[in-house]
């Protein structure tokens, strides 16, 4: 297929976290005009930089989502080492354990050989960044999509954002969030969702409701250094309300803190999570309510008996479905329909992590690439 007629499609991509950021960023490649919308403020998903100003004007930066991720699939392989090759990601060799709190010791040190862990540099979002400044997306950020409708005539997608403005027409849509179906998103904005399964009753059962494990994101700064801690990361075990703590000042390529502090990312069980969701409710937490949850947070982090201090900076973050419980796609590793040309791609259709979202986002612009009559897809 010539570039010329590459170029005369559009796709639409919904979602600028990784694995709709390495969808757009395939298609452009090969000549596909695509445009990118995304509710936040920038790329990331859950691979966002969270960047907050302490009351002197001191700028901290905190990976709050996903603190770094591992790779056992060569496609996704080759992927990464290209990353590398353009200094966005780095390998983070960092010792990392496991926590007792009722013995209120480490238990298990990892060893050197195992998986390699992988950040991006300067933060987790400047993957998704890059690939969101690639020549041929155009990504539009601050914008929600409030309502998907396929036009049969045209054999084409009209979408338009949730305060009614209309976004265009679109030959082929990759969808990337996992509640453009599903009654949750009805129940965060009181609105039907984007996607009316009607449509599609064979994807109805997939993805209306997928299930996710909720969480809570602790950000902490200190004044110096927690001696106590020996490794740069660690998961708990016997803890009702922690399930890792990762010093996230510790990574390659980052100048996140002042010099000589130390900044930590925490993050809550699901079990937590879901408790104090079902008390205060499903929508955006006030401020008291996330102050309680810090400091519950905080609390538990200090009575591991591993000398924490006060911080100078604390604030906690609610990841509400953000981390899929399951996956639904099977060997696909993406949901497609190649009547209405849509593509439903994230991790929760591959495997819960970064590497499946990846992996998920490069099956979805291969089933569209594969349409245009590419070959072989990629």
């Amino acid at each position: 297929m010539s570039a010329a007629a590459a170029s005369a499609t559009n796709v639409a991509v919904i979602g600028g976290g990784i694995s709709g950021a390495v969808c757009a960023s395939l298609l452009a490649a090969s000549g596909v005009a695509v445009t990118l919308f995304d509710s936040g403020r920038g790329a990331g998903g859950r691979m966002a930089q969270r960047r907050e100003v302490m009351e002197d004007g001191t700028e901290l930066r905190f990976d709050h989502g996903a603190p770094y991720f591992t790779v056992s699939d060569d496609e996704v392989a080759r992927v990464v080492s290209g990353w590398e090759a353009r200094g966005i990601v780095a390998e983070w060799k960092a010792m990392f354990g496991s926590f007792d709190r009722e013995a209120g010791k480490f238990t298990d040190f990892e060893k050197e050989e195992t998986t390699k862990k992988y950040v991006g540099v300067p933060g987790m979002n400047s993957i998704c960044k890059s690939l969101c400044l690639e020549d041929g997306v155009v990504a539009k950020f601050g914008v929600t999509i409030g309502r998907m409708d396929w036009i049969q005539g045209r054999s084409s997608w009209s979408l338009a954002s949730f305060d009614g403005r209309d976004l265009g027409h679109f030959d082929y849509v990759v969808a990337t969030d996992k509640n453009i179906a599903s009654p949750r998103f009805s129940g965060l904005t009181g609105r039907p969702p984007p996607l009316d399964l009607s449509l599609l009753p064979e994807l109805s059962m997939m993805i209306q409701d997928i299930p996710v494990r909720p969480c809570f994101a602790l950000m902490l700064a200190f004044s110096e250094p927690l001696t106590k801690v020996p490794v740069q990361g660690f998961s708990f075990n016997n803890s009702d309300y922690l399930s890792w703590a990762f010093c996230d000042s510790s990574k390659p390529g980052c100048a996140r803190v002042p010099l000589n502090s130390q900044s930590w990312v925490l993050h809550s069980t699901a079990e937590y999570a879901s408790k104090v969701i079902n008390n205060i409710g499903p929508r955006k937490p006030s401020a008291d309510a996330l102050a309680k949850v810090a400091d519950e947070l905080l609390k538990e982090f200090q009575a591991t008996g591993l000398n924490i201090p006060q911080p100078i900076f604390m604030k906690a973050h609610r990841w509400g479905s953000a981390f899929p419980a399951t996956t639904v796609s099977g060997d696909d590793k993406c949901v497609w329909n190649k009547g209405m040309k849509l593509a439903v791609c994230g991790d929760f259709c591959a495997s819960p992590s970064v590497e499946g979202a990846v992996l998920s986002g490069m099956r979805g612009a291969s089933k569209i690439l594969g349409c245009l009559n590419f070959p072989s897809g990629l």
